[in-house]
């Protein structure tokens, strides 16, 4: 376990671990977490700023956390900003474990049942509205669900393939390992953003989001498995000699459970360390795809569509709450998965063990 005891000494591998199972656990529990449904339209509140929280009345009475009902009325023509009136004759506490209006997440937690929301006429906004009067925060958590787990699902396609292809080619070698190298050497010229592109281009604009996603991962655990093939077949070339695998053969196994039994698991330190790297390439994919309107199509929410806005000069001006927090939250992913990657590789590494 020297592993494990060096990887609790590295706190940028514990921060990026911390910070990936909050960022989980949230999708997980989206429904619970998320104060509205990503989909529900609020009545006159669209582009909405964050909700402004207060804690006493204007006659300076203690309630506690508390919002108005907001709406919006005459837009200035010299800033663009809208006025925004709150009613102060009706405050909305904030409370814990509100009552609301969506389903619960696997039976575990009583339906309609939320981590936080308002009793009474008020809504509260943590990142405002977006153009549809949609609740920014609810849509940023559900969204999560496919950024996230697009690289789960990735690599639980690409990395198996990558395993097996390479390590057919560097157990049995000769004419096998040179049809298998040359196809994965063509497969690496091809720039995979244009290929990601051009294929999400042509697929059928009438499919739902849900097919739209599992075609977007099939699509890029296709054309990511080839580097991972070419290292686990050098590693092959070298596993292949050893002792415990020679004994395997004369013992009369047979090649494919050499292969799967013996020479693969000697790969897995490998394997583990590439999975947790290779994860940001599936997330950021499919936050590119959906930018440009390629990937996720609305109304259904995920990190890249959201993002989207960004293309909207007014947006940023404007409504900046409606980009950063989606692309924050992208940079916090992508920066976990390489601080928890290369945490697992320093300790992982035998090497480092007698420092």
């Amino acid at each position: 376990m020297n592993w494990w005891k060096k990887l609790k000494k590295n706190p940028l591998a514990q921060l990026g671990a911390v910070l990936l199972l909050v960022f989980y656990l949230a999708a997980i529990a989206a429904d619970f977490v998320a104060p509205y449904d990503p989909y529900f339209q609020q009545a006159n509140g669209s582009l909405l700023p964050p909700t402004k929280i207060y804690w006493k009345t204007e006659s300076g009475n203690w309630i506690g956390p508390h919002v108005y009902p907001t709406t919006q009325g005459a837009i200035d023509l010299e800033t663009g900003d809208r006025e925004l009136i709150e009613n102060k004759d009706q405050p909305s506490p904030i409370r814990l474990f509100v009552k609301g209006s969506t389903y619960n997440i696997f039976g575990l937690i009583p339906a309609n049942l939320h981590l936080f929301g308002t009793t009474g006429e008020g809504t509260i906004n943590l990142l405002g509205t977006d153009d549809q009067a949609r609740d920014q925060f609810s849509r940023l958590i559900h969204g999560a669900k496919i950024s996230l787990f697009i690289g789960l699902v990735g690599i639980a396609i690409s990395f198996p393939l990558g395993m097996i292809v390479g390590g057919i080619s560097g157990y049995f070698g000769g004419i096998a390992d040179t049809i298998i190298m040359r196809l994965l050497e063509v497969m690496m010229t091809i720039p995979s953003i244009y290929l990601l592109v051009a294929l999400a281009a042509v697929l059928p604009p009438g499919i739902s989001s849900t097919q739209r996603f599992l075609l977007i991962v099939v699509i890029t655990s296709f054309i990511s498995w080839a580097g991972l093939a070419r290292v686990i077949r050098g590693q092959v070339l070298s596993i292949k000699q050893q002792d415990y695998v020679q004994a395997a053969l004369t013992m009369g196994a047979q090649p494919f459970y050499i292969i799967i039994r013996h020479v693969l698991p000697q790969t897995a330190t490998y394997v583990i360390i590439s999975a947790t790297l290779a994860v940001p390439g599936f997330i950021i994919a499919e936050s590119v795809l959906s930018l440009i309107g390629l990937g996720i199509q609305q109304p259904d929410p995920s990190w890249g569509n959201m993002l989207s806005l960004a293309t909207n000069a007014s947006i940023l001006v404007l409504q900046p709450w409606l980009v950063w927090p989606p692309a924050l939250l992208i940079i916090l992913t992508v920066l976990s998965f390489n601080l928890l990657g290369d945490g697992l590789r320093d300790a992982l590494d035998p090497r480092s063990w007698q420092r």
